[in-house]
This record gives structure tokens, C-alpha cells and sequence, in this order.
């Protein structure tokens, strides 16, 4: 069980400044983010695209900010947990107990949610059947791409991550790419690639295609596929991955007994404190009177929300508010050299 003072869950922007504020006045935290990589929207949805509304910062990229808040971070040793979410949360006397999807438990005083609008779920392939081989053989993301060597894939989406993969995985496996249009969503260059290599018979390509039925016993054996005349071709393969985008929802948040308002956490402005002693929500999945959905307002409630956990955290300690400007113990934190 991994024991820590406080548990952020969201590794975007405010998640990664709640870690940083809490570092600062002494406390330890971990980071659990269902996504497979850290910077929650700005990552997954606007990397490249700028934002202009960061305090001192006249004009970054997601990315960009990503990038500078952990390097805020580097002076501390944060352990993240990513491509795992969390299913679970129960009161232990004092503590909460936190599992994740991945087999992992927690116990910590405070729970802080930093989901932004809710956790980023995969959408998946419409067929019920496709069920019984989850985190088998149907997968939509890639933790190991080594699995596939030797093997058939067949991938379906016609955006970036299929078409990226189907590059990537042409190299060692037999791969059939699956889409339901002629045109694909992807990058210009790696459109062409693809086209390439299914002219050299690298890669087949069926567009106007979707999974119609999937088969197998045990493992699985073979998918059908059909087209808009009806024809169905029957393809035999080790693997069938969906990338079709994400979609954010709340998910078992919405059975942890928190008040919520349109998908939304309600909250306090002095703790942002939920209904529920020592869970806190900061960020786009709080809300309150007067709530702005901009990321200096996540920093903000943030900042708050770390120093309220110092109380439950170290209950036999009184917290002291100091000036990173002007305090040895901070300095000392940052590894930086007091004056």
C-alpha cells in the first residue's frame, strides 16, 4: 500500500501546480492520471495551439506550459502514475483509501481531483461482443508495441494515432487499417506514407469499412468487416486496436458521494473542499459562485487547497504561511542557495 500525504488526481496544469504547492510547504504526493503521458487538455487536446491568458507568460503552447510547470517540479521527487485511473474511494478512520484500475491502493489523508472536465475515456467499438477481449487482444492504447512483433493487427480511426501506428507497427507485424471513410483526419505527410505503403503492400487498407462482428474463442481468431454496399470481408487477425478519439466524462467519480452540479464538484472558496472531509476539487471540475474556467483560476484554488491538507496531513503541526522570496526552509526545498 503506498502511503502519502496526499494524492493529486490529474496530472494537467493545476494538478502538476497543486504538487508543486504542496512540495513547498512540506508535504508529500503522488500524481494518478488515467491519460498515458502528463499535461491532461493541453496536451491531448491543444498541444501546439497558443494560450495568452497565463499570468507573465504573454503567449505559450500547451505544451509549452506542460513543460515549464514540470520543470517547476524538478526540484522534488513526484512519483506519477499515469495510464491508470481511479475506481475507488473509501473512509478509513482518518484516511481515505484510494484503488486504482491498474491494482494500486493508496492511503492518504487527502484526495485532491484535478480531472478537468472528468477523465479522458476511450471511445470504443460499438459491437458488445468486443467486451470479452478488453486489455486482451482489443485495445485501444499502446503500452508495449513489442506484443505485436509477428503478429496481424488490424487497426481502425483515420485520425493521427491510427495512422501513426500503422506506420509504426508495418515494420514487424502484418497490419490491416480500417476506416470508415476515403478521406483520413491525420497529418498530411503520414497520409502519404500510409498510402505508400499500402501501394507496396506493406500495409492493407480498407476505407468505407467498419467492424461489423468479432470472433474468437478464448483468443481472438478473426473480424468481420462491412461496407456501405453491405459487402463484408472476413479478416484474420491477432489484434484489433480502435483509436477513435477520446471522450470526458466524469466517470466513478460521479459514485464517490460528492455533491455535483452538471457534471461539475461542488465546493467551498476557503478549502475548495468538497462535501466530503479531505477530498478537494481545483480546476475545471469544481465549481462555485463566481467560477471562471481558466487555468490562473486552477493555480489559485490549488494553492488553497495544498495548504488546507497540511492540517490533516500533520495534525500536530501548525502551519506556517512564509515567502518563497524570503524563507530558508523553501530555499532549502528548492535546493536553492540562500542568501
Amino acid at each position: 500500500m503506498n502511503k502519502t500525504d496526499a494524492l493529486i488526481i490529474g496530472a494537467g496544469p493545476t494538478g502538476l501546480f497543486t504538487a508543486h504547492q504542496l512540495k513547498l510547504i512540506g508535504l508529500d504526493c503522488e500524481i494518478v492520471d488515467n491519460l498515458d503521458k502528463i499535461g491532461g487538455q493541453c496536451i491531448e487536446l491543444y498541444p501546439d495551439k497558443p494560450i495568452y491568458d497565463i499570468p507573465a507568460v504573454p503567449e505559450c503552447t500547451g505544451e509549452e506550459l506542460t513543460n515549464n510547470l514540470l520543470n517547476q517540479l524538478k526540484p522534488f521527487d513526484i512519483k506519477f502514475h499515469l495510464s491508470d485511473r481511479v475506481d475507488e474511494v473509501k473512509r478509513e478512520n482518518e484516511n481515505w483509501i484510494v484503488k486504482t484500475s491498474n491494482g494500486q491502493t493508496f492511503l492518504t489523508p487527502n484526495v485532491i481531483i484535478a480531472g478537468g472536465v472528468g477523465s479522458f475515456e476511450p471511445r470504443k467499438f460499438p459491437l458488445k461482443e468486443c467486451e470479452k477481449f478488453e486489455n486482451k487482444s482489443v485495445l485501444y492504447s499502446i503500452k508495449d508495441k513489442q506484443i505485436f512483433e509477428g503478429k496481424t493487427v488490424s487497426i481502425f480511426g483515420g485520425g493521427d494515432s491510427a495512422l501513426d501506428w500503422a506506420v509504426e507497427l508495418s515494420k514487424n507485424s502484418k497490419v490491416n487499417l480500417i476506416h470508415r471513410r476515403d478521406d483520413f483526419r491525420g497529418a498530411q505527410a503520414t497520409v502519404d506514407k500510409v498510402q505508400e505503403l499500402a501501394k507496396n503492400g506493406k500495409i492493407d487498407l480498407y476505407t468505407k469499412y467498419q467492424m461489423s462482428s468479432i470472433k474468437g474463442n478464448g483468443k481472438l481468431e478473426s473480424i468481420d468487416i462491412k461496407n456501405d454496399d453491405k459487402e463484408i470481408k472476413t479478416l484474420k487477425t491477432d489484434f484489433a486496436l480502435g483509436f477513435f478519439g477520446l471522450i470526458m466524462q466524469l466517470g466513478p467519480i460521479a459514485n464517490w458521494g460528492l455533491n455535483i452540479d452538471k457534471k461539475t464538484i461542488e465546493v467551498d472558496t476557503e478549502k475548495f473542499e468538497t462535501n466530503q472531509k479531505g477530498i478537494y476539487a481545483v480546476g475545471d471540475i469544481c465549481s462555485y459562485p463566481g467560477k471562471l474556467k481558466l487555468i490562473l483560476s486552477g493555480f489559485h484554488e490549488g494553492a488553497l487547497a495544498a495548504r488546507a491538507c497540511f492540517k490533516l496531513a500533520r495534525p500536530n503541526e501548525k502551519y506556517r504561511f512564509e515567502f518563497t522570496t524570503s524563507s530558508k526552509t523553501i530555499k532549502d526545498r528548492l535546493g536553492v542557495k540562500s542568501d
